[in-house]
Protein backbone atom coordinates (compact mmCIF):
# COMPACT_ATOMS: atom_id res chain seq x y z
CA UNK A 1 0.00 0.00 0.00
CA UNK A 2 1.03 3.43 -0.89
CA UNK A 3 2.09 6.04 2.12
CA UNK A 4 3.69 9.07 1.87
CA UNK A 5 5.50 9.10 5.42
CA UNK A 6 6.46 5.70 5.40
CA UNK A 7 8.35 5.88 2.14
CA UNK A 8 10.24 9.41 2.84
CA UNK A 9 13.06 9.09 5.09
CA UNK A 10 14.00 12.68 4.62
CA UNK A 11 10.52 13.76 6.04
CA UNK A 12 10.65 11.25 9.49
CA UNK A 13 14.70 12.74 9.99
CA UNK A 14 12.65 16.41 10.44
CA UNK A 15 10.36 15.42 12.86
CA UNK A 16 12.83 13.95 15.29
CA UNK A 17 14.72 17.31 15.31
CA UNK A 18 16.12 18.32 18.73
CA UNK A 19 13.89 21.42 19.12
CA UNK A 20 11.08 18.76 19.05
CA UNK A 21 11.46 18.10 22.95
CA UNK A 22 11.06 22.27 23.37
CA UNK A 23 8.23 22.17 20.74
CA UNK A 24 6.00 19.09 22.83
CA UNK A 25 6.66 20.89 26.42
CA UNK A 26 5.19 24.21 25.12
CA UNK A 27 2.27 22.58 23.26
CA UNK A 28 1.50 20.39 26.33
CA UNK A 29 2.19 22.55 28.96
CA UNK A 30 4.09 19.44 31.19
CA UNK A 31 1.20 17.35 29.81
CA UNK A 32 -1.34 19.30 32.27
CA UNK A 33 -3.85 16.89 29.78
CA UNK A 34 -2.71 14.22 30.28
CA UNK A 35 -5.53 13.05 32.73
CA UNK A 36 -8.35 15.36 31.06
CA UNK A 37 -8.33 13.39 27.74
CA UNK A 38 -7.95 10.02 26.72
CA UNK A 39 -5.79 10.65 24.00
CA UNK A 40 -3.92 12.97 25.35
CA UNK A 41 0.52 11.81 25.35
CA UNK A 42 1.41 11.07 29.00
CA UNK A 43 5.01 12.15 27.75
CA UNK A 44 7.73 13.47 25.05
CA UNK A 45 7.84 9.48 23.93
CA UNK A 46 4.26 9.25 24.01
CA UNK A 47 3.53 12.46 21.97
CA UNK A 48 6.20 11.59 19.35
CA UNK A 49 4.74 7.73 18.97
CA UNK A 50 0.90 9.77 18.45
CA UNK A 51 2.76 11.93 15.90
CA UNK A 52 3.97 9.47 13.76
CA UNK A 53 1.57 7.18 13.83
CA UNK A 54 -1.39 10.18 12.92
CA UNK A 55 1.37 10.97 10.13
CA UNK A 56 1.45 7.53 8.82
CA UNK A 57 -2.39 8.32 8.50
CA UNK A 58 -1.94 10.94 6.52
CA UNK A 59 0.75 9.04 3.85
CA UNK A 60 -2.04 6.55 3.91
CA UNK A 61 -4.47 8.37 2.99
CA UNK A 62 -3.16 10.52 0.20
CA UNK A 63 -1.18 7.79 -1.25
CA UNK A 64 -4.51 5.92 -1.41
CA UNK A 65 -6.96 8.06 -2.09
CA UNK A 66 -5.94 11.26 -2.67
CA UNK A 67 -3.38 10.77 -5.60
CA UNK A 68 -5.05 8.06 -6.69
CA UNK A 69 -8.08 10.61 -7.39
CA UNK A 70 -6.17 13.57 -8.60
CA UNK A 71 -6.10 13.10 -12.20
CA UNK A 72 -9.61 12.87 -12.50
CA UNK A 73 -10.13 15.88 -9.95
CA UNK A 74 -7.69 17.82 -12.48
CA UNK A 75 -10.46 16.95 -15.62
CA UNK A 76 -13.58 17.65 -13.89
CA UNK A 77 -13.02 20.42 -11.45
CA UNK A 78 -15.92 22.22 -9.35
CA UNK A 79 -18.60 24.77 -10.40
CA UNK A 80 -20.73 26.68 -10.11
CA UNK A 81 -24.15 25.89 -9.23
CA UNK A 82 -27.38 28.27 -7.76
CA UNK A 83 -24.19 30.50 -6.90
CA UNK A 84 -22.09 28.24 -4.87
CA UNK A 85 -19.40 25.90 -5.42
CA UNK A 86 -20.07 22.19 -6.04
CA UNK A 87 -16.54 20.25 -6.08
CA UNK A 88 -15.28 17.31 -8.09
CA UNK A 89 -16.81 14.23 -7.14
CA UNK A 90 -13.17 13.18 -6.22
CA UNK A 91 -12.64 16.20 -4.07
CA UNK A 92 -15.76 14.81 -2.19
CA UNK A 93 -14.22 11.87 -1.95
CA UNK A 94 -10.74 13.20 -0.42
CA UNK A 95 -12.78 15.59 2.27
CA UNK A 96 -14.60 12.45 3.71
CA UNK A 97 -11.62 10.14 3.83
CA UNK A 98 -9.41 13.30 6.11
CA UNK A 99 -12.09 13.68 8.22
CA UNK A 100 -13.09 10.13 8.60
CA UNK A 101 -8.72 9.57 9.31
CA UNK A 102 -9.63 12.39 11.87
CA UNK A 103 -7.26 15.02 10.08
CA UNK A 104 -8.90 18.42 10.73
CA UNK A 105 -8.20 20.85 13.74
CA UNK A 106 -4.96 19.02 14.21
CA UNK A 107 -3.67 21.93 15.39
CA UNK A 108 -6.36 23.14 17.56
CA UNK A 109 -6.50 22.93 21.38
CA UNK A 110 -8.24 19.76 22.67
CA UNK A 111 -10.74 21.70 24.32
CA UNK A 112 -12.00 22.76 20.94
CA UNK A 113 -12.30 18.48 19.94
CA UNK A 114 -8.51 19.09 18.35
CA UNK A 115 -5.31 16.98 18.26
CA UNK A 116 -3.43 19.44 19.52
CA UNK A 117 -0.38 19.30 17.81
CA UNK A 118 2.57 21.55 16.66
CA UNK A 119 2.28 23.15 13.89
CA UNK A 120 5.31 21.06 12.20
CA UNK A 121 3.23 17.57 12.10
CA UNK A 122 0.44 19.89 9.92
CA UNK A 123 3.02 21.18 7.79
CA UNK A 124 4.20 18.02 7.27
CA UNK A 125 0.59 16.48 6.94
CA UNK A 126 0.07 19.76 3.56
CA UNK A 127 3.64 18.54 2.18
CA UNK A 128 1.93 14.80 1.67
CA UNK A 129 -1.14 15.88 0.67
CA UNK A 130 -0.06 18.50 -1.93
CA UNK A 131 2.24 15.91 -3.30
CA UNK A 132 -0.53 14.08 -3.69
CA UNK A 133 -2.94 16.47 -5.73
CA UNK A 134 -1.47 20.24 -4.92
CA UNK A 135 -5.27 21.52 -5.51
CA UNK A 136 -6.65 19.22 -2.69
CA UNK A 137 -4.10 21.02 -0.71
CA UNK A 138 -5.49 24.36 -1.34
CA UNK A 139 -8.88 23.43 0.50
CA UNK A 140 -7.77 21.21 3.28
CA UNK A 141 -4.51 22.88 4.13
CA UNK A 142 -6.43 26.15 4.47
CA UNK A 143 -7.89 24.68 8.10
CA UNK A 144 -5.23 27.19 9.61
CA UNK A 145 -7.19 29.96 9.40
CA UNK A 146 -8.74 28.42 12.32
CA UNK A 147 -5.36 29.34 14.22
CA UNK A 148 -5.99 33.13 13.49
CA UNK A 149 -9.46 32.69 15.27
CA UNK A 150 -7.90 30.52 18.27
CA UNK A 151 -5.24 32.99 18.24
CA UNK A 152 -7.11 36.18 18.19
CA UNK A 153 -10.81 35.72 18.54
CA UNK A 154 -13.21 35.89 21.57
CA UNK A 155 -14.15 32.64 23.46
CA UNK A 156 -17.21 32.65 21.71
CA UNK A 157 -15.97 32.89 18.85
CA UNK A 158 -13.89 30.20 19.32
CA UNK A 159 -16.50 27.85 20.87
CA UNK A 160 -18.70 28.46 17.69
CA UNK A 161 -16.13 28.02 15.30
CA UNK A 162 -13.24 25.66 16.39
CA UNK A 163 -15.13 22.60 17.13
CA UNK A 164 -16.90 22.92 13.42
CA UNK A 165 -13.37 23.19 11.97
CA UNK A 166 -12.52 20.16 13.71
CA UNK A 167 -15.32 18.06 12.52
CA UNK A 168 -14.31 19.32 9.16
CA UNK A 169 -15.68 22.97 8.12
CA UNK A 170 -13.92 24.40 5.33
CA UNK A 171 -11.93 27.29 5.80
CA UNK A 172 -11.25 30.42 3.21
CA UNK A 173 -9.14 33.64 3.51
CA UNK A 174 -11.12 36.60 1.75
CA UNK A 175 -8.48 38.98 1.23
CA UNK A 176 -7.83 40.28 -2.32
CA UNK A 177 -10.70 42.65 -4.31
CA UNK A 178 -10.51 43.32 -8.14
CA UNK A 179 -8.44 46.70 -7.15
CA UNK A 180 -6.87 45.01 -4.15
CA UNK A 181 -4.39 42.54 -4.57
CA UNK A 182 -1.16 42.68 -3.83
CA UNK A 183 -2.04 46.02 -1.75
CA UNK A 184 -4.45 45.08 0.79
CA UNK A 185 -4.61 48.36 2.14
CA UNK A 186 -6.39 49.29 -0.72
CA UNK A 187 -9.73 47.06 0.36
CA UNK A 188 -13.27 48.29 0.32
CA UNK A 189 -15.10 45.98 1.17
CA UNK A 190 -17.82 47.41 3.63
CA UNK A 191 -18.56 45.90 6.94
CA UNK A 192 -20.85 48.18 8.46
CA UNK A 193 -22.75 47.62 12.13
CA UNK A 194 -26.69 47.04 12.25
CA UNK A 195 -28.22 48.20 15.24
CA UNK A 196 -31.28 46.25 14.27
CA UNK A 197 -30.00 42.66 13.79
CA UNK A 198 -27.16 43.47 16.33
CA UNK A 199 -24.06 42.36 13.93
CA UNK A 200 -21.98 43.57 10.99
CA UNK A 201 -22.89 43.81 7.71
CA UNK A 202 -20.76 43.15 4.72
CA UNK A 203 -21.40 44.38 1.07
CA UNK A 204 -18.77 44.58 -1.59
CA UNK A 205 -16.79 41.90 -4.02
CA UNK A 206 -13.49 39.79 -3.34
CA UNK A 207 -11.92 38.52 -5.91
CA UNK A 208 -8.98 35.30 -6.36
CA UNK A 209 -10.23 33.54 -3.38
CA UNK A 210 -9.28 30.69 -2.81
CA UNK A 211 -12.11 28.12 -1.99
CA UNK A 212 -13.90 30.82 -1.75
CA UNK A 213 -17.34 29.28 -0.82
CA UNK A 214 -15.53 27.56 2.40
CA UNK A 215 -17.91 27.48 5.41
CA UNK A 216 -15.91 29.31 7.69
CA UNK A 217 -14.17 32.26 6.07
CA UNK A 218 -11.87 35.29 7.11
CA UNK A 219 -12.66 38.59 5.60
CA UNK A 220 -10.81 41.50 5.49
CA UNK A 221 -13.14 44.87 5.54
CA UNK A 222 -13.54 48.15 6.04
CA UNK A 223 -14.93 49.34 9.46
CA UNK A 224 -14.05 52.81 9.48
CA UNK A 225 -16.27 54.85 7.30
CA UNK A 226 -14.34 57.70 5.49
CA UNK A 227 -10.16 55.81 6.05
CA UNK A 228 -8.68 54.68 2.77
CA UNK A 229 -5.99 53.42 4.01
CA UNK A 230 -4.70 50.12 6.17
CA UNK A 231 -5.66 51.94 9.82
CA UNK A 232 -9.54 51.63 8.41
CA UNK A 233 -9.51 47.29 7.69
CA UNK A 234 -10.57 44.96 10.95
CA UNK A 235 -10.75 41.24 10.35
CA UNK A 236 -14.19 39.28 10.40
CA UNK A 237 -15.15 35.70 10.21
CA UNK A 238 -18.74 34.86 8.22
CA UNK A 239 -20.70 31.92 8.33
CA UNK A 240 -21.33 30.04 5.28
CA UNK A 241 -24.89 29.04 7.12
CA UNK A 242 -25.53 32.90 7.47
CA UNK A 243 -26.16 33.12 3.78
CA UNK A 244 -25.63 36.73 1.88
CA UNK A 245 -22.47 35.85 -0.29
CA UNK A 246 -22.89 34.74 -4.06
CA UNK A 247 -20.30 32.77 -5.84
CA UNK A 248 -20.41 34.56 -9.45
CA UNK A 249 -17.74 32.43 -10.54
CA UNK A 250 -14.59 30.10 -10.78
CA UNK A 251 -11.53 31.43 -12.01
CA UNK A 252 -10.34 29.60 -15.43
CA UNK A 253 -6.69 28.38 -14.26
CA UNK A 254 -3.50 26.84 -15.96
CA UNK A 255 -3.44 24.47 -12.76
CA UNK A 256 -4.33 23.27 -9.68
CA UNK A 257 -7.64 23.58 -11.33
CA UNK A 258 -9.45 21.19 -8.41
CA UNK A 259 -9.39 24.19 -5.85
CA UNK A 260 -12.05 26.78 -6.79
CA UNK A 261 -10.72 30.39 -6.96
CA UNK A 262 -13.82 32.58 -6.27
CA UNK A 263 -15.12 36.14 -6.73
CA UNK A 264 -17.70 36.46 -4.04
CA UNK A 265 -20.29 38.96 -4.34
CA UNK A 266 -21.36 40.08 -0.45
CA UNK A 267 -24.70 41.22 0.22
CA UNK A 268 -25.99 42.39 3.58
CA UNK A 269 -23.43 38.92 4.69
CA UNK A 270 -23.98 38.96 8.51
CA UNK A 271 -20.26 38.59 10.26
CA UNK A 272 -18.70 39.15 13.44
CA UNK A 273 -15.78 40.78 14.38
CA UNK A 274 -12.36 39.23 15.26
CA UNK A 275 -10.07 40.82 18.05
CA UNK A 276 -10.21 44.43 18.02
CA UNK A 277 -10.83 46.88 15.04
CA UNK A 278 -8.90 48.63 12.77
CA UNK A 279 -6.08 46.29 13.30
CA UNK A 280 -7.29 43.80 10.34
CA UNK A 281 -4.29 44.21 8.08
CA UNK A 282 -1.88 45.88 10.55
CA UNK A 283 -1.78 42.80 13.11
CA UNK A 284 -4.21 39.37 12.01
CA UNK A 285 -3.57 39.20 8.70
CA UNK A 286 0.20 39.54 9.15
CA UNK A 287 -0.31 36.47 11.28
CA UNK A 288 -2.44 35.11 9.36
CA UNK A 289 0.20 34.78 6.56
CA UNK A 290 2.73 33.36 8.76
CA UNK A 291 1.03 30.55 8.82
CA UNK A 292 -0.60 30.80 5.04
CA UNK A 293 3.58 31.01 3.81
CA UNK A 294 4.06 27.87 5.38
CA UNK A 295 1.31 26.38 3.91
CA UNK A 296 2.70 27.43 0.00
CA UNK A 297 5.98 26.06 1.53
CA UNK A 298 4.56 22.82 1.83
CA UNK A 299 2.65 22.92 -1.35
CA UNK A 300 6.08 24.08 -2.74
CA UNK A 301 7.83 21.07 -1.53
CA UNK A 302 4.90 17.96 -2.11
CA UNK A 303 4.80 19.26 -5.71
CA UNK A 304 8.79 18.61 -6.17
CA UNK A 305 8.91 15.52 -4.19
CA UNK A 306 6.49 14.11 -6.88
CA UNK A 307 8.58 15.51 -9.54
CA UNK A 308 11.55 13.91 -8.59
CA UNK A 309 10.07 10.75 -7.95
CA UNK A 310 8.66 11.10 -11.69
CA UNK A 311 11.52 12.05 -13.15
CA UNK A 312 14.14 9.45 -11.16
CA UNK A 313 11.79 6.59 -12.31
CA UNK A 314 11.45 7.80 -15.85
CA UNK A 315 15.11 7.97 -15.79
CA UNK A 316 15.69 4.53 -14.50
CA UNK A 317 12.68 3.09 -16.88
CA UNK A 318 13.95 4.86 -19.99
CA UNK A 319 16.64 3.09 -21.93
CA UNK A 320 18.71 4.57 -24.67
CA UNK A 321 21.98 3.10 -25.91
CA UNK A 322 21.44 0.36 -24.39
CA UNK A 323 21.36 1.76 -20.72
CA UNK A 324 19.04 3.41 -18.54
CA UNK A 325 19.51 7.12 -19.18
CA UNK A 326 20.39 7.55 -15.61
CA UNK A 327 23.64 6.44 -16.05
CA UNK A 328 24.36 9.65 -18.68
CA UNK A 329 25.86 12.54 -16.84
CA UNK A 330 24.44 14.80 -18.05
CA UNK A 331 20.71 13.41 -16.66
CA UNK A 332 22.40 12.13 -13.44
CA UNK A 333 23.67 15.78 -12.91
CA UNK A 334 19.63 17.07 -13.16
CA UNK A 335 18.47 15.02 -11.08
CA UNK A 336 21.18 15.17 -7.89
CA UNK A 337 20.27 18.94 -8.53
CA UNK A 338 16.66 18.29 -8.09
CA UNK A 339 17.37 16.01 -5.47
CA UNK A 340 19.89 18.61 -3.32
CA UNK A 341 17.23 21.57 -3.86
CA UNK A 342 14.04 19.64 -2.61
CA UNK A 343 16.05 18.19 0.45
CA UNK A 344 17.43 21.85 1.43
CA UNK A 345 14.31 23.49 0.51
CA UNK A 346 12.54 20.96 3.12
CA UNK A 347 15.12 21.54 5.78
CA UNK A 348 14.54 25.27 5.28
CA UNK A 349 10.47 24.86 5.24
CA UNK A 350 10.73 23.03 8.74
CA UNK A 351 13.04 25.14 10.51
CA UNK A 352 11.15 27.78 9.66
CA UNK A 353 8.45 26.14 10.97
CA UNK A 354 9.75 25.66 14.48
CA UNK A 355 10.22 29.14 14.59
CA UNK A 356 7.02 30.09 13.62
CA UNK A 357 5.56 27.49 16.13
CA UNK A 358 7.64 28.18 19.49
CA UNK A 359 6.98 31.99 19.39
CA UNK A 360 2.59 31.22 18.43
CA UNK A 361 3.66 28.57 21.48
CA UNK A 362 4.48 31.44 23.61
CA UNK A 363 2.12 33.36 22.49
CA UNK A 364 -0.29 31.24 23.86
CA UNK A 365 1.41 30.79 26.76
CA UNK A 366 1.72 34.51 27.78
CA UNK A 367 -2.36 34.79 27.50
CA UNK A 368 -2.28 32.57 30.80
CA UNK A 369 0.49 33.52 32.88
CA UNK A 370 3.12 35.97 32.80
CA UNK A 371 6.12 34.86 31.23
CA UNK A 372 9.35 35.06 32.79
CA UNK A 373 12.38 37.22 31.61
CA UNK A 374 14.11 34.62 29.82
CA UNK A 375 11.03 33.59 28.17
CA UNK A 376 10.04 36.73 26.70
CA UNK A 377 13.44 37.39 25.36
CA UNK A 378 13.53 34.19 23.70
CA UNK A 379 10.02 34.70 22.09
CA UNK A 380 11.31 38.14 20.85
CA UNK A 381 13.95 35.72 19.18
CA UNK A 382 11.98 33.30 17.66
CA UNK A 383 9.50 36.18 16.42
CA UNK A 384 12.33 37.71 14.65
CA UNK A 385 13.44 34.82 12.96
CA UNK A 386 9.54 33.73 12.21
CA UNK A 387 9.30 36.80 10.34
CA UNK A 388 12.39 36.87 8.21
CA UNK A 389 12.22 32.99 7.29
CA UNK A 390 8.50 32.81 6.21
CA UNK A 391 9.21 35.65 3.62
CA UNK A 392 12.29 33.34 2.54
CA UNK A 393 9.84 30.41 1.93
CA UNK A 394 7.15 32.06 0.47
CA UNK A 395 9.73 33.74 -1.60
CA UNK A 396 12.10 30.82 -2.91
CA UNK A 397 10.03 27.53 -2.36
CA UNK A 398 7.39 28.51 -4.33
CA UNK A 399 9.24 29.09 -7.33
CA UNK A 400 11.32 26.11 -7.16
CA UNK A 401 8.13 23.24 -8.75
CA UNK A 402 8.99 25.30 -11.72
CA UNK A 403 12.35 24.62 -12.55
CA UNK A 404 11.52 20.94 -11.35
CA UNK A 405 9.38 20.79 -14.50
CA UNK A 406 12.35 22.59 -16.46
CA UNK A 407 14.68 19.76 -15.68
CA UNK A 408 12.03 17.09 -16.36
CA UNK A 409 11.29 18.28 -19.69
CA UNK A 410 14.90 18.62 -20.46
CA UNK A 411 15.46 15.20 -19.70
CA UNK A 412 12.63 14.02 -21.41
CA UNK A 413 14.00 15.93 -24.81
CA UNK A 414 17.23 14.65 -24.23
CA UNK A 415 16.07 10.98 -25.26
CA UNK A 416 15.00 12.39 -28.20
CA UNK A 417 18.02 13.58 -29.75
CA UNK A 418 19.14 11.47 -32.53
CA UNK A 419 22.76 11.75 -32.21
CA UNK A 420 25.08 11.56 -28.32
CA UNK A 421 26.08 14.84 -28.82
CA UNK A 422 22.54 16.03 -27.65
CA UNK A 423 23.24 14.67 -24.83
CA UNK A 424 26.78 17.15 -24.37
CA UNK A 425 24.53 20.49 -25.49
CA UNK A 426 22.04 19.70 -22.20
CA UNK A 427 25.05 19.32 -19.97
CA UNK A 428 25.67 23.16 -20.78
CA UNK A 429 22.56 23.99 -18.63
CA UNK A 430 25.20 23.35 -15.62
CA UNK A 431 28.13 24.64 -16.97
CA UNK A 432 31.18 25.32 -14.42
CA UNK A 433 30.53 29.03 -14.24
CA UNK A 434 27.33 28.27 -13.20
CA UNK A 435 28.01 25.81 -10.52
CA UNK A 436 30.68 28.17 -9.30
CA UNK A 437 27.95 31.45 -8.84
CA UNK A 438 25.99 28.40 -6.65
CA UNK A 439 28.89 27.98 -4.53
CA UNK A 440 29.04 31.35 -3.85
CA UNK A 441 25.50 31.51 -3.17
CA UNK A 442 25.25 28.72 -1.06
CA UNK A 443 28.34 30.34 0.87
CA UNK A 444 26.75 33.32 1.19
CA UNK A 445 23.52 31.99 2.76
CA UNK A 446 25.41 29.86 4.89
CA UNK A 447 26.89 32.68 6.69
CA UNK A 448 23.61 34.43 6.93
CA UNK A 449 21.86 31.51 9.12
CA UNK A 450 25.51 31.24 11.15
CA UNK A 451 24.95 34.69 11.82
CA UNK A 452 21.39 34.45 12.63
CA UNK A 453 22.49 31.64 14.96
CA UNK A 454 21.01 28.61 13.16
CA UNK A 455 23.71 26.20 13.22
CA UNK A 456 21.17 23.57 13.34
CA UNK A 457 19.66 23.78 9.76
CA UNK A 458 23.41 23.24 9.01
CA UNK A 459 24.13 20.44 10.69
CA UNK A 460 20.55 18.70 10.06
CA UNK A 461 20.30 18.76 6.90
CA UNK A 462 21.40 18.34 3.06
CA UNK A 463 20.97 21.68 2.08
CA UNK A 464 25.01 22.82 2.08
CA UNK A 465 26.24 19.76 1.89
CA UNK A 466 23.86 18.12 -0.50
CA UNK A 467 24.69 21.20 -3.12
CA UNK A 468 27.82 21.16 -2.61
CA UNK A 469 28.57 18.11 -3.17
CA UNK A 470 26.07 17.90 -6.47
CA UNK A 471 26.91 21.04 -8.41
CA UNK A 472 30.27 22.62 -7.51
CA UNK A 473 32.92 21.52 -9.50
CA UNK A 474 35.44 19.17 -7.51
CA UNK A 475 38.66 21.46 -8.12
CA UNK A 476 36.87 23.89 -6.69
CA UNK A 477 36.01 21.97 -3.74
CA UNK A 478 39.45 20.30 -3.50
CA UNK A 479 40.83 24.62 -3.33
CA UNK A 480 38.55 24.74 -0.32
CA UNK A 481 40.13 21.75 1.68
CA UNK A 482 37.44 19.40 0.51
CA UNK A 483 37.85 16.14 0.16
CA UNK A 484 35.70 13.43 -1.83
CA UNK A 485 35.33 10.56 -2.16
CA UNK A 486 34.00 10.02 -5.56
CA UNK A 487 32.32 6.67 -5.54
CA UNK A 488 30.16 7.20 -2.90
CA UNK A 489 29.04 10.80 -4.42
CA UNK A 490 28.49 9.11 -7.79
CA UNK A 491 25.87 6.56 -6.05
CA UNK A 492 24.31 9.30 -4.46
CA UNK A 493 24.09 11.75 -7.73
CA UNK A 494 22.24 8.70 -9.36
CA UNK A 495 19.59 8.27 -6.88
CA UNK A 496 20.45 4.32 -5.34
Amino acid sequence: MANFFSDNKDLQFHLQHPLMRKIVELKERGFAEKDLYDYAPQDFDDAMDNYRRVLEIAGEVCGEVIAPNAEGVDHEGPRVVDDHVEYASGTVENMKAVVDAGLSGMTLPRKYDGLNFPLICFVMANEMVARADASFENIWGLQDCAETLNEFASEEIKQKYLPWVSAGATCAMDLTEPDAGSDLGAVMLKATWSEERQTWLLNGVKRFITNGDGEVSLVLARTEEGTTDARGLSMLVYDKRDGGVKVRRIENKLGIKGSPTCELVFTNAPAELVGDRKMGLIKYVMSLMNAARLGIGAQSTGLSEAAYREALKYAQERMQFGKPIIEFPAVAEMLSNMKAKLYGSRAMLYETTRFVEIYKDYTHLSHDRKLTPEERAEMKTYTRLADAFTQMVGEQLSAMPAGFVDYYLAMVGAVQLPQAEGIDLLHGVLEAQERAQLLEETLALQNTMLRLSLPTMIASSSLYSGILCCHVPSTMLARRGADIEHKTLDKWRLGR
